[in-house]
């Protein structure tokens, strides 16, 4: 596995976990960790995009 296909199953399975917990943070009423979530789930998405720029040239084998 290739770091460019490990970091896009990392950065898929990170977005999904921070929204997971996003949404359980704003029904559980607690919306600064929410707001957290939504942040963390925001700046995985720009590292994710700026990772796959960087490495545009290699293949994900």
């Amino acid at each position: 596995m290739s770091l460019k296909a490990f970091h896009l199953i990392f950065v898929t399975f990170l977005t999904t976990l921070s929204l997971g917990f996003a949404v359980w943070a704003f029904l559980s009423h607690k919306i600064l960790f929410g707001l957290l979530g939504i942040v963390a789930v925001v700046l995985v998405i720009i590292y994710g995009v700026y990772f796959l720029k960087k490495l545009k040239k290699m293949s994900y084998l």
